[in-house]
């Protein structure tokens, strides 16, 4: 008789298991991809709230996190580094219709001057930090 953590658990296997890809998270999703993952895809977009500048975000992939102590998502090119801390301390992925597949939004601080620097930069690498984890994510390019 074999060992099974999933049996421990009360979850099978094929409840943590996912077929899902990158590009069918990014045909799935009507928006243009801003960066990706192994597993996730960093979708993004700029909005004011009360004179306020925020970069949205939402990942879509297996990133499945319930936060109290924020995030910080760092930018990096040649010669550039940006760190953004997120706007609120608390946030959870939620499930999507997809097995395997969450959708997980923060909102970052942002200042304008920042803004106009990181639209002249070619970025290297997107680096989110949540908890305990790093996800890297390579600038996304239409093929």
């Amino acid at each position: 008789m074999g060992f099974s953590f999933s049996k421990l658990f009360n979850k099978s296997e094929s409840d943590t298991a996912t077929s899902d890809t990158i590009e069918a998270i990014i045909a799935s999703v009507e928006h243009q991809p801003y960066g990706v993952s192994e597993h996730n895809v960093l979708f993004s977009g700029l909005n004011e709230l009360g004179g306020y500048l925020f970069f949205q975000t939402v990942i879509v992939g297996t990133l499945k996190v319930k936060c109290k102590q924020g995030a910080q998502l760092t930018f990096r090119g040649k010669d550039f580094e940006l760190v953004l801390n997120s706007d609120s301390l608390e946030f959870e992925s939620s499930y999507t219709e997809t097995k395997g597949r969450y959708a997980t939004s923060i909102d970052f601080q942002i200042e304008e001057a920042d803004i106009k620097t990181l639209e002249k930069t070619k970025l290297n690498e997107i680096l989110l930090k949540v908890k305990k984890q790093e996800i890297l994510f390579a600038k996304y390019s239409a093929k």
